[in-house]
Formats: C-alpha cells, structure tokens, sequence
C-alpha cells in the first residue's frame, strides 16, 4: 500500500483523523476516508498548501481541499479534468484544466465574489493566446503561461511582480498583462511577490520585489525591479526548478558535461534570517548550498519551499532540510531551526528494498511539509508529443492544405487518436478538413489531435466528430507501448529481443534519434548489443524510455 506522510504544524484536523497534537515533529501517516468512490482515486498527483488551505489533486482529475481549523470533511472542488491545483497567500486558489482553461478565485482575484471561480484564461485581450499551459501562484499575483508559450501577470502589480509601472499602486489589474514572450518556464511562491521567467535558449530574467536581493541579481538590492531584468552569472548547466519562500530563492541545477553523469546541485540567494537560505549569510548572487549530506554518489530527486524551510529528497532517501522549523516541519523530529543543512528522519519503511523512493514527492506549506507517493504517470509525454509534433522530419504521412502547401503528421498517432471504428474513412475525412484551411489553421488542428486541448473552438468543433473524445493522451501512449505490432525497432541482449516503438525512442533519446536520422533507407531494426549492461541497468533503462523516471 501507498503511503503519504504529514509532519510540522497540524491545522488540518479532519485530514489528521484522531491527532490531537499541534506540534507533530515525528512524520505521521495520511489516509482518505470518503472523498474518492475506489483505491485507484485516491492516488495523489500534486498537492499544495497554504497558510489557509491545502488542495490535494488525484490522478483522475478531481481535487478536494481542506480548509485551516476546520471542523468539517473535505470539500470537493467542482470543477474535473483538472490539470493542477495551486493555493496562494491571500486565500487565492487556481485551478488548470486539461483543456488549457484556468478558473481562479480569492481576496486578489476577485474581492466580490470571493468564493467564486472565475474563467481568469477568457480574459486574455488575444483568443488565440487563451490556451493555458501553466499556472503559478505568488503571494497576490497569479501567472500564466500559454501554449504559444507567453506569460502573462493578473492580480497585484504593487512590488513591480507583472513587470510593468507601479501606477495602480497596491491594486489589482482587472485582466491578465502579457509579461514576455517565448518564455518556456515561470517560477514563482505563494509567499513571496517575486517572478522568474525563462526562456528557450535557458536565458533568466525576473522582477518585483527584491528587497532582500531575492532575484539574484547581484548588486545592491533594490526594493523594487519593476522591470524585466535579465539575470546574470547564474550557475552552468540546466535549470531543472526554482522556488520561493519568504526572503529568498533556490535553484536546481543539472550538469550538462557529456563525460559525467547528470548530477543536480542546488543553489540560493536572498536574506539567511529566516534561515530559509541554506547558508549563515546573505547572498545577492544564486551560490551552491554546500554540505556533507550531499554525497557525490546521490543525487536530488526533489525539493520544496515553504515560508521560510526548505526539504530536499535524494536518490538514497535521504530527507535533507534546513530553515524555520519551530513546529517541526523539517521532520528532524524537534522543533529547533537549522541555517544549513541538516538530515531529518525519513519513515523507515521507505527505505526497504521493494519501494521506489523515486516515486516520492515533497510539498511544503506554511508551516509545515507533505512527503507522499505519486506513481509514475504517462501524462509527462504531453510535452514530448508537442515537441514531436513540431519536429517535420519524425512525420511519415502528409496533408495538402487550401494554399497547396503540404503539412505531415504522424500515422502512428492519428491511428490511436482518430475514431478507430474506420480508421481509413477518418483520415480522408481529416483530409477533407484540412485541404479547405490555412497552414496556420491546419497546425492547430494537428496540434489539437495531439494534445487534446481545445485551443480553436471553431476549429474543434469541425473535428470533434473524428477525434476519439475519450482517448485520453496517457491512453494512447499506454496502447502504443502494449500492442506488440507497433513495436518496430529491436535491441538485442544476451540472445534476448526487446522490442520498443521508434516513436518513444525518438522522444527519450538523441542517439536514436540521430541513428534513424541518418539512415536514409533503413532497413535495419535493430542494434546489437546490450549485453554488457546487468538485468538491473536494463530495467532501469526500460522503465526510463516508457516513464521518463529513473527507477533506482
């Protein structure tokens, strides 16, 4: 059985059934009682907390939200097919759909209707930038990233946290401001009016409040950068995450030397007095948080922020911490804070040899921290599909548009996607479709079939009739990796075949994408020879090229 654990303060008594303790310094274990009708929908996808509120999300979609000190069950959050939840400071709540929409509610959202969602994604001024891909919470702002890959700021631009002028000091903006274009990732906390925002080419630019040297842009602190500024000298290599607490900021970092194995530090900047920082000075720059505790031969799996602590788990099981922790949120089973990193007590049972502690995730609020299972979903090849779609030269069947240009898709897809009663019948019919729109329309379509996201209403509902409406993305994956006749390319180990779909190779990995790149007619399906790795690499390889998760 699954097992999710709570630790620090407990203002959430009907989730902690039978807990009377305030303090809970040793980890406690979690269970659902009523909320979901089977076992299967109990399995968590993401939680977030707040001073006010915790909203857990489950894999079939649906949310419940405890309330701070109330007596009363969880309530169900009316709204399905979400996506993620996220909670801010000011008893905001915002809620992604699948579909790309984003309904919001709370005293900086709307302070009429305080306990109403409104369609926040629906006001933005241009239709065809409505289709949201992410959502992230400040302290009073919400930020949103669209699938044309712009980020816009709604709600409170008083620190200068949409990036644009002060003028409407402390009030909120009435509809969502566009921020920056051709951003791919935006970083914010529910406790602090600070934003990052990075771009394709790994370029990081931030504004809002910096009083504490927060943004990392390594001069005198300004109170305010109301402006988008670049942020320089930031660590090599990949910027996996960053998240927020009160006065400060931490970076995850992942080499990109060839010769090594991908190895993840973590880094900060911003104000050591709340002890958040990892360090016992001030640091205007991101700078490595160095311990002992991070061996050369671990690595970080995950990490959280909450007001002012920060947890970290690595691929040893490690629980690392650091940061207030007056209610014992760090799980070091006291309640004294800890400037630099320290080892908290993980629940034993994690650490046996049957359970994948890569499948455990960390979520901190306030003033406390959530370590809970979440099983590896399909749903992360999203992204890849996207990015598949976009690339011409994987696409192995074609489309002639009104205009006579010609646009490919990829059959494999199409034939899980489409109506599969006649399979034939609906990709004329898509031909149809598509030879009587533009280029640009036509991407849209294709771009729809892929994702499942509805980002031209007009467009969709010419295609609503030939798209397998429950065929989910993960689904589809699922059948492509199962059925045996989609499996077309072969790697031999100790006289052994294993056969994997070209598609998802492709996807997880430059060799074989430069190998099927490079054969210009491939008539080989097959590479020889494995052998030399153990049954236990091989599993972790083949678990990988399926999940994109590391198994050990």
């Amino acid at each position: 059985m699954n097992q999710n654990f709570f630790f620090g303060w407990n203002k959430f008594p009907k989730l902690l059934q039978n807990e009377t303790k305030e303090i809970i310094k040793k980890s406690i274990q979690f269970n659902f009682e009523n909320e979901n009708e089977n076992e299967n929908e109990k399995q968590i996808k993401q939680i977030s907390s707040s001073s006010f509120a915790t909203i857990f999300l489950f894999k079939n979609g649906k949310a419940i939200k405890y309330l701070k000190e109330s007596k009363q069950n969880a309530r169900k959050i009316q709204i399905e097919n979400i996506r993620k939840v996220t909670v801010g400071f000011y008893r905001n709540e915002a809620i992604l759909t699948i579909e790309g929409n984003v309904f919001a509610k709370g005293e900086n959202i709307d302070q009429k209707n305080l306990y109403q969602f409104i369609n926040i994604s629906s006001l933005i001024e241009d239709p065809n930038d409505r289709i949201i891909q992410d959502i992230v919470f400040g302290s009073e702002t919400i930020y949103l990233l669209t699938s044309n890959q712009n980020a816009y700021g709604f709600g409170s631009n008083q620190y200068g946290q949409i990036g644009c002028d002060t003028e409407v000091w402390g009030k909120k903006r009435e509809k969502p401001i566009l921020m920056m274009k051709n951003v791919s990732k935006i970083f914010s906390g529910s406790f602090i009016n600070s934003v990052f925002l990075l771009n394709s080419n790994q370029e990081l630019f931030g504004c809002g409040y910096n009083y504490f040297g927060q943004l990392g842009l390594g001069r005198t602190p300004q109170p305010i950068t109301g402006e988008i500024t670049k942020i320089q000298n930031i660590p090599k290599g990949k910027i996996i995450d960053i998240k927020c607490g009160h006065a400060y900021s931490i970076m995850l970092i992942e080499n990109e030397n060839q010769n090594e194995n991908p190895k993840r530090k973590i880094y900060s900047c911003g104000n050591c007095h709340y002890n958040g920082l990892g360090k016992n000075e001030d640091t205007r720059e991101f700078t490595e948080i160095k311990s002992s505790l991070f061996e050369n031969d671990d690595d970080i799996l995950d990490f959280s922020v909450g007001r002012a602590h920060t947890l970290i788990l690595t691929s040893k099981g490690k629980l690392i911490g650091f940061g207030d922790n007056q209610f014992g949120q760090l799980g070091t089973r006291d309640t004294k804070e800890h400037s630099i990193p320290v080892k908290g007590k993980i629940p034993k049972l994690l650490l046996t040899d049957n359970i994948d502690i890569s499948n455990y995730h960390l979520s901190c609020g306030y003033e406390n921290s959530f370590l809970y299972y979440s099983s590896p979903s399909f749903s992360n090849l999203e992204e890849d599909l996207i990015k598949l779609f976009r690339r011409k030269e994987f696409c192995d069947i074609s489309f002639k548009t009104k205009n006579g240009e010609i646009i490919k898709a990829h059959k494999l897809i199409l034939k899980y996607r489409l109506n599969q009663n006649q399979n034939q019948n609906q990709i004329e019919k898509l031909q149809e479709i598509i030879s009587k729109k533009s280029i640009k329309e036509s991407n849209q379509i294709f771009e729809m079939i892929y994702s499942n996201r509805i980002i031209n209403p007009k467009l969709y509902s010419e295609i609503k009739e030939i798209i397998n409406l429950n065929e989910k993305i993960e689904e589809t994956m699922k059948r492509i990796y199962l059925n045996e006749n989609e499996k077309d390319f072969i790697i031999e180990r100790k006289e052994k075949q294993y056969k994997f779909p070209k598609l998802i190779l492709i996807m997880r990995s430059e060799l074989y994408r430069g190998m099927f790149l490079s054969v210009k007619d491939d008539t080989s399906n097959k590479v020889t020879d494995y052998s030399e790795l153990s049954e236990e690499s091989f599993q972790i390889f083949e678990y990988w090229i399926y999940s994109n998760q590391i198994k050990n």
